[in-house]
């Protein structure tokens, strides 16, 4: 290929290139595979090291990260990145547009003002990107709204930036003389997350929270660590030399998403100040499905002209003004720190803490991660700590106000706690890893056990589930959490050793008819640490729901009967744990879900039983259930309160002389038959 052809190739593989990343960060579509695309950015690159003097500066090939800088240079901005003055609820909103309409100049309709567009605050760092003639030639951040940081080389790693505008269909001036366009840089809750999974793995700090990262990272000197987080641009506001432009900032939205530019998809125009704050409603509760965070609603005037007409007070411009959604961080106090066994055998720590409010939603635990975290921010019981949502979703701890800390605190001694909490247990620390875990117990040994359990008689009573059954589809790879039993086949299962056509068609037949099991056999099955059978049915009896269960308060768990501090403590752990919040996901994705409580009581209820010797009708086990059905309580040992001790055969006397002692009343197996 001679140097001319090769130009024209060029030409059209940046073409197809940009098409792509048009199509996938501005319209959300794939018009080809990521590889199909990485192939031809490599075919680019290899032309483009041939002929090095055709390289431009717009090429996809040069979004690779340069060399580290020694500092960032300040710029002037042209215009002033101004902020908005904030809003909090109805009222302040209407006393907004109440002082816009006595100052709108003469020239200017009522119905102009009475024009909003709206769009989702995103919680990034502000910058603006220069174009000239079309062409990226500067990234500019915010700074003190009049002088901020030339972050060029940083941005141009940014995928979706577009090095170049894309030729609008309606707005080709834009390809014609200087262009600003004012965005927020953002990291996507997915990316924060799983970039937090992989610096808890190597053992690094995990970063607080996407906001504080996309403005750290955009403010590294060196391009190259840029350019491995996933950052994004979202615009929100497009400046040209003249203001007639762009009449209305609908037009704004429009020419932007034309020139390839990214923006809030949840952007509408609106007409009155009710359907503002429906808006606001609307998106207070959806907000948590976007990509990344938001922390409010800006409303502005849709006509730009009177925007512009009604000038600045101070750093904020009178035509606009910005919602803010509830706090995103509040203090409250340790109460506990428990520490909860996952699946896998890993001991996560998780705070106990007076329930807060944060981001609208009341938190009352969260994840303290592991050991070494606990002891970089030095928290303790009694302490006061900041919480904050990360990812608008996940509670954690940001920091402890050592001011506020007691006199008597003492450090929070994760192996001593172990011991404590576990006393029955080993854990070890594999070396090279944060987490402690359970020692001699892997992930499918734990599991084996726990599915045994969530299968038996007691819990979801699974016919064909026993010992051998499960761990032959555990061995399989067929099961890898307790939701995966409802996912297996016939075939699946009928090609394993210990199965046939016959076995196989009546285990699938049993597991699905247990895919909606009373509340309390479900509770019970999860095998939730000192929940016992009677405890499960308690808690059923009481919060009616398994949602309601998990998002019990300790104040609420503790006024169960039977559950003391251990057990609320034990249950607090178990529904914040990620692994348990993903199980219980994954069931309600395969329509496996307990039954509601409909109705608390029964022709034994308030009355308790102990059984003692063996009974010729049925098993102890079986006898318990019944007393449960009915509403009564079955109790493993004679104690004050304890209604009847039925005495079976070959019966000892110490529990016989212990009911006589307390009053309660002796029967045989046939008052107690008569009484179910």
């Amino acid at each position: 290929m001679d140097k001319q052809q090769a130009k024209e190739r060029i030409e059209k593989l940046k073409s197809v290139i940009n098409d792509y990343r048009y199509h996938y960060h501005v319209l959300d579509e794939s018009i080809m595979s990521e590889s199909a695309s990485d192939s031809l950015k490599h075919e680019l690159t290899l032309l483009e090291e041939q002929y090095p003097d055709l390289i431009t500066s717009d090429s996809p090939s040069q979004r690779v990260a340069g060399k580290a800088m020694n500092k960032f240079v300040k710029v002037e901005h042209k215009f002033p990145m101004m902020s908005l003055q904030d809003v909090f609820n109805r009222a302040e909103v209407e006393a907004w547009l109440l002082r816009i309409n006595k100052l709108i100049p003469t020239g200017f309709a009522n119905r102009q003002s009475q024009e909003f567009f709206v769009d989702l605050k995103m919680d990034g760092l502000a910058c603006a990107l220069v174009y000239e003639d079309g062409v990226l030639i500067q990234a500019i951040t915010r700074g003190d709204s009049k002088v901020g940081e030339n972050v060029t080389s940083n941005v141009r790693t940014i995928e979706n930036v577009p090095l170049t505008l894309r030729r609008p269909t309606h707005f080709e001036f834009l390809l014609k003389g200087r262009t600003e366009i004012r965005g927020e840089i953002v990291m996507f809750k997915k990316d924060f997350i799983e970039l937090n999974k992989k610096r808890e793995a190597n053992g690094e700090e995990r970063f607080m929270n996407p906001r504080n990262l996309s403005a750290g990272t955009i403010r590294q000197l060196d391009p190259r660590l840029v350019a491995e987080r996933k950052l994004h641009f979202i615009g929100y506001d497009m400046l040209r030399e003249d203001p007639g432009d762009l009449k209305l900032f609908t037009e704004v939205y429009d020419g932007m998403r034309e020139a390839g530019i990214t923006v809030g998809k949840p952007a509408q125009t609106l007409f009155s100040v009710g359907e503002v704050m429906g808006y606001i409603d609307e998106w207070s509760e959806k907000r948590a499905t976007l990509n990344y965070q938001t922390d409010g609603v800006v409303i502005k005037l849709n006509q730009r002209k009177l925007y512009s007409a009604l000038g600045v007070v101070g750093k904020t411009p009178r035509g606009a003004v910005a919602f803010k959604y509830p706090a995103e961080e509040a203090t409250t106090i340790v109460k506990d720190i428990v520490i909860s066994i996952g699946r896998t055998g890993a001991a996560t720590p998780v705070a106990v803490f007076d329930p807060v409010v944060v981001a609208g939603t009341t938190v009352q635990h969260a994840s303290l991660h592991n050991a070494d975290e606990i002891d970089r921010k030095d928290i303790r019981i009694g302490d006061t700590v900041i919480i904050y949502k990360a990812g608008d979703i996940i509670p954690q701890v940001q920091s402890v106000v050592k001011e506020l800390r007691p006199d008597n605190s003492k450090r929070f001694y994760y192996e001593t706690e172990l011991k404590r909490q576990y006393p029955e247990l080993e854990f070890v620390r594999p070396e090279g890893e944060a987490v402690y875990r359970v020692k001699g117990a892997s992930g499918p040994i734990l599991l084996k056990r726990g599915l045994e359990h969530f299968a038996s008689k007691g819990a979801l009573d699974i016919d064909g589930m026993g010992e051998k059954n499960v761990e032959a589809l555990i061995d399989a790879g067929l099961v890898q959490d307790f939701a995966d039993v409802y996912r297996i086949t016939r075939d699946q299962i009928k090609i394993l050793e210990r199965f046939a056509d016959l076995s196989a068609d009546k285990l699938i037949k049993a597991i699905a008819d247990k895919k909606s099991a009373p509340l309390s056999r479900f509770i019970f099955g999860l095998g939730i640490r000192h929940v016992g059978a009677q405890t499960a049915i308690d808690l059923a009896n009481t919060f009616k729901k398994l949602d309601n269960l998990g998002t019990a308060t300790y104040e609420e768990l503790k006024a169960v009967e039977g559950v003391g501090e251990i057990v609320a403590e034990s249950i607090l752990g178990w529904f914040v744990d990620d692994d348990n919040q993903a199980l219980l996901a994954k069931f309600r994705q395969l329509g496996v879900w307990p039954e509601d409580v409909k109705h608390v009581g029964g022709k034994l209820s308030g009355k308790s039983f102990v059984i003692t010797g063996s009974l010729e009708s049925m098993s102890r086990d079986q006898a318990a259930q019944k007393i449960r059905e009915l509403g009564g309580t079955f109790q493993s040992s004679v104690a004050k309160g304890t209604t009847y001790l039925v005495m079976g055969a070959k019966a000892g006397q110490s529990k016989a002389d212990k009911a006589r002692k307390l009053g309660t009343e002796v029967i045989d197996e046939a008052k107690l038959l008569e009484m179910l």
